[in-house]
């Protein structure tokens, strides 16, 4: 069947290869978004001090804390357009699109004040050192200048996605990553800016990926084209993108609440620690941007297919999906390990910094492949409409676990060791129940699009 340029036709035809070549340019766009922040890492670790470092790598949490549930909202945003593809509803698509993008633009000048105004009183109260709070409020005020643009990025690209369309965001985000990295280095060698230089190299990189997005959606000819004129919110798409859209955020916001709960445990082992689990947990980054790309492209082959009414092609979407996310993850994650001390040395050559990583590394890291069990399957819950159950199994799995686990396990041992094993252990955990839980929604979910299917 005959697509339109840039769409992957989903419905018809061997599912294996169209998966793989959607989630790979995913997967990598994904790493140059994390090397944004890696890159800022990098520089500051080589160049600078390890309070800086820690002040940069301090702030993942929070920042994930405070945009989870608009990046949360744009998975909403992916599974209502290929609803509507599946559904050969293109009439509505535009309507859609149009209002995608204004909440989009609303969330990032939310988030904008929003992280200018509780900076430092969040970072007090995660009990940042004092050689660190100034410089890592500082990097935070900079960073959510460039939230806007992030939230038109992620909202934008869930637009290409649901048409099968990865290889734009790919290219926004090779361009914008290769000028963040030059402009790191000048602002920090050349300018001696330190965080506030690798600060506004990543708002400025932001600005150049979500522009080019939202220049890509102008410059389309379909019912996919964007008109400022027309930015407008639709309540029928609004309704739809927040009932997927906010379980999955407020998912993210709860799991990011226990990765802060976290970090400050982290921030009572001192700036040595905290400077060696953000070099490590750029490891563990790069591991799920891979996963995540097989959940993305589980939830918008499997929402097409759902629209569509083809339930057995939803459950061998999951089938390949969980197969090549995880075997792929596997060979990425030996190579990582194997190449371990030199990857490290790209962000620190303190040794008592890299004594830290390597804890997080081999303690998690090594396993990071778990993380897939149930982020695929998340995702192929989600493409069946089915987005509060994979939210509270992640939050009761994950995020209740960790909280219990550090407020009553953790000071028993009180060592870094013991705090990293949390990881490892929720994911087995939520595993195993979002696994438990898909196939017994799944019969009941297919069944209801049995007779739309048979009266197609």
């Amino acid at each position: 069947m005959k697509t339109k340029q840039n769409e992957i036709d989903m419905l018809h035809g061997p599912l294996a290869k169209k998966i793989l070549f959607f989630a790979i340019p995913l997967a990598v766009s994904s790493m140059l978004q994390q090397l944004f922040n890696a890159a800022d890492i990098a520089v500051v670790g080589r160049f600078t001090n390890p309070q800086a470092m820690a002040a940069v790598g301090s702030n993942s949490s929070v920042i994930g804390l405070l945009v989870s549930l608009f990046t949360g909202m744009s998975v909403g945003a992916n599974v209502v357009v290929a609803n509507l593809l599946g559904a050969k509803r293109r009439d509505a698509i535009s309507d859609a699109v149009h209002t995608i993008i204004t909440v989009a633009l609303v969330s990032g000048i939310f988030l904008l004040v929003l992280g200018s105004l509780i900076a430092r009183p969040i970072l007090t109260l995660m009990g940042a050192p004092d050689d660190v709070i100034s410089l890592a409020v500082l990097y935070l005020r900079i960073y959510f200048c460039g939230m806007p643009a992030i939230m038109l990025y992620n909202f934008g690209s869930a637009i290409l996605r649901s048409r099968g369309d990865s290889r734009r965001p790919f290219l926004a985000l090779t361009f914008a990553g290769v000028l963040n990295v030059l402009m790191n280095l000048f602002f920090v060698i050349v300018m001696h800016l330190s965080v506030v230089g690798v600060a506004l190299a990543t708002v400025l990189s932001n600005y150049v990926s979500g522009g080019m997005i939202v220049y890509f959606l102008i410059k389309e000819q379909d019912e996919f084209h964007l008109s400022l004129a027309k930015l407008r919110i639709r309540k029928e798409f609004l309704l739809n993108l927040l009932r997927i859209g906010v379980p999955a955020g407020i998912q993210g916001m709860v799991f990011s609440l226990s990765n802060v709960v976290i970090q400050s445990a982290v921030n009572s082992f001192g700036a040595n620690c905290i400077a060696g689990m953000t070099a490590a947990q750029n490891l563990d980054f790069i591991s799920y941007c891979l996963l995540n790309a097989f959940a993305q492209a589980s939830v918008t082959f499997t929402s097409q297919n759902y629209g569509a009414g083809e339930a057995e092609r939803c459950k061998k979407v999951w089938r390949l999906s969980m197969l090549m996310g995880i075997g792929l993850d596997l060979i990425l994650l030996t190579v990582i390990m194997l190449a371990r001390y030199p990857l490290i040395r790209i962000f620190t050559t303190d040794e008592n910094v890299i004594e830290y990583a390597m804890i997080r590394i081999n303690y998690a890291v090594a396993v990071h492949f778990l993380c897939g069990t149930y982020e695929i399957t998340a995702g192929a819950l989600r493409g069946i409409n089915r987005s509060m159950i994979p939210a509270v199994i992640s939050i009761l799995g994950t995020c209740l676990v960790r909280l219990i686990y550090v407020f009553t396990i953790f000071p028993i041992f009180g060592t870094v060791e013991a705090l990293i094993l949390v990881y490892p252990i929720t994911w087995v955990i939520t595993g195993t129940a979002m696994n438990t839980a898909y196939f017994l929604v799944r019969k009941k979910a297919f069944a209801e699009i049995a007779p739309a299917a048979s009266q197609a």
